[in-house]
């Protein structure tokens, strides 16, 4: 803590002070009371000019200090001020960006709340539906009819066809083998419902064998109702609108997946369904491409013919132009012994009997040749 000129020079006289009574004290108790007091006064002014030259210099020198602190202080509250205002632009800053981040999160949040509370009022909207066993059997022939109608070509499905005794959900009009498949869109799903929300081991157990009860009856009204011999191939399907059930019936029930194998009864989901129908495409392609190919054969057996036809003409057509070709040569040979003997016969002076018997002879040699064939 830093003392002032003032209370420094108050300290000193009161040492001063102190130090007089002491001295007094002393003097008085020796009995050195007179001449005492005098030295003791003299020295007394004498301290006090030198304390007082000590508290001059102590007095600048703590104004040197002061100033020098109070410059100090100056620069290291400027820079402090500036540090702090940089401090506060970048919080200011940090503090926006979070702020419009918070925004673009607290939208996108209110879109997902949304779209939760769509999802729960549909989830509300397919539990009703599932409540319902109408509903629930039309939910899964709807679906089923979308993933037909989206693979197959129209002529190879129809839909509510009468079937044997029954009448199908879905008939897939294959070529044989393996023929005609019936897919049915139904469910036992409150059994289904009873075994998921069994409490402990004892209800669980009796409504695994309920529902194991309920599907092993509805695979064998399935194979009774849907596989008809001479109708139909000799197999069927379950077709099951929910992935988890079908998942969780081949982890769980896996008894009830092999007793649907024995019967010829195959249960699929909606990807399972939409696997085998485009493999279903694929075996129909492979069979109109089959069918095409005797009639393709039987074109290119008639292409053969008129091939061959076409090559006996050529042929023929070439012997005409060979034999136009002859015939053209030798009316140019003809041709030239024409001009030749024209040549000589107008050469011929008619000065003797003899010149003109040559000239009625060569003249008769060219008639010849003119009235000749072929030459």
């Amino acid at each position: 803590m830093a003392f002032s000129a003032l209370d420094i020079l108050l300290i000193a006289v009161a040492l001063l002070a102190v130090g007089l009574a002491a001295v007094l004290l002393t003097r008085r108790a020796a009995g050195e009371a007179g001449q005492g007091v005098a030295e003791l006064a003299g020295r007394l002014k004498q301290m006090a000019e030198a304390q007082a030259a000590a508290n001059a210099q102590l007095a600048e020198r703590l104004q040197a200090q002061e100033r020098a602190l109070a410059q100090s202080v100056e620069q290291r509250l400027a820079l402090l001020t500036t540090k702090v205002g940089e401090q506060l632009d970048k919080s200011a800053k940090e503090t926006t960006s979070t702020v419009t981040d918070l925004r673009e999160r607290l939208v996108r949040i209110d879109a997902a709340q949304k779209q939760l509370g769509e999802l729960g009022t549909h989830m509300v909207e397919l539990r009703d539906i599932l409540s319902n066993k109408q509903a629930r059997g039309a939910f899964g022939e709807v679906m089923l009819e979308d993933l037909v109608r989206q693979v197959l070509p129209r002529d190879y499905y129809e839909f509510q066809c009468a079937v044997g005794q029954g009448r199908a959900d879905c008939l897939l009009r294959l070529p044989n083998p393996p023929g005609s498949i019936v897919v049915d869109a139904k469910f036992p799903l409150e059994s289904w419902r009873v075994l998921a929300e069994a409490g402990d081991d004892a209800e669980r157990r009796q409504a695994a064998r309920i529902f194991a009860t309920a599907m092993t009856k509805h695979i064998m009204d399935i194979r009774d109702k849907y596989i008809v011999p001479g109708e139909t191939g000799e197999q069927a399907m379950m077709f099951l609108p929910s992935e988890a059930i079908y998942a969780e019936l081949h982890t769980s029930h896996p008894e009830i997946v092999e007793r649907s194998y024995k019967e010829r009864v195959f249960i699929v989901s909606p990807t399972t369904m939409w696997a085998l129908l485009n493999t279903v495409r694929a075996v129909l392609k492979d069979v109109r491409m089959r069918e095409q190919a005797g009639v393709i054969q039987i074109e290119v057996g008639k292409l053969l013919d008129d091939i061959e036809r076409l090559d006996e003409r050529a042929v023929n057509l070439q012997k005409h132009f060979a034999q136009a070709e002859k015939d053209i040569r030798e009316i140019g040979i003809s041709s030239d012994r024409i001009k030749a003997r024209a040549e000589r016969i107008g050469e011929v002076e008619l000065g003797g009997e003899d010149a003109a018997g040559a000239a009625v002879a060569d003249l008769a040699a060219a008639r010849q040749t003119l009235g000749s064939p072929q030459r």
